[in-house]
């Protein structure tokens, strides 16, 4: 799939970019972090979060007590849009050939949405499920069928959303605390979490 994908040409984005950007991590994981599009370095590099947001996002990550390798990180497209522009609704969906096969392979029970565009593809592309923004949706573990399984979903902000505005920061660090007490529900600490990583469930 990583070969089609930087050699899809499926919409526009193909002709800006320098490198398609498909996604990294545990294949294995049964946790899924979806942002939106790459930027800049992600184009470079044909890696996901590894700019200055993606930084922060590895910190987060390791506040869960998980290292970045342990879980799946990719986003909704996986070209960076020109300018740094959010994707367009019809490039999400176009994407979504592989945003789907990326999810269904993982097969996570838990999908961690960063951002709005994120969001709207889990809930209401995918899910059927109203999106009604980040600032509203934020804050609460949903649970409802996604790509033929019922998976958690924790939707959050975008980490550049966060880099600039502490009170945002503020509000993602809690998210993720959210996160961590979901995961630590798993019994057994450290040992049930890589039993869930592996495909256990809670």
């Amino acid at each position: 799939m990583r070969n089609e994908i930087a050699l899809c040409r499926r919409c526009e984005l193909h002709r800006s970019r320098t490198k398609a950007v498909p996604g990294e991590g545990n294949l294995y994981s049964k946790i899924v972090f979806l942002g939106e599009a790459p930027g800049k370095s992600e184009d470079e590099e044909g890696r996901p979060f590894v700019g200055a947001a993606g930084k922060l996002l590895t910190k987060l990550i390791e506040s869960l007590g998980l290292r970045r390798e342990e879980v799946f990180i990719t986003n909704v497209v996986k070209c960076r849009p020109p300018g740094n522009r959010e994707p367009k609704v019809e490039e999400i969906s176009t994407c979504s050939y592989f945003t789907d096969a990326i999810i269904s392979l993982i097969n996570p029970l838990l999908i961690v949405t960063l951002g709005n565009y994120a969001g709207y593809y889990i809930f209401e592309m995918k899910g059927g499920v109203r999106w009604l923004g980040v600032s509203r949706m934020r804050g609460k573990l949903y649970r409802f069928k996604v790509l033929g399984r019922e998976r958690a979903l924790i939707p959050t902000y975008h980490p550049a959303a966060a880099l600039y505005n502490p009170q945002v920061l503020a509000v993602l660090q809690e998210d993720f605390t959210l996160i961590k007490n979901y995961l630590q529900g798993f019994e057994g600490g450290r040992r049930g979490l890589l039993k869930f990583l592996r495909g256990g469930s809670l």
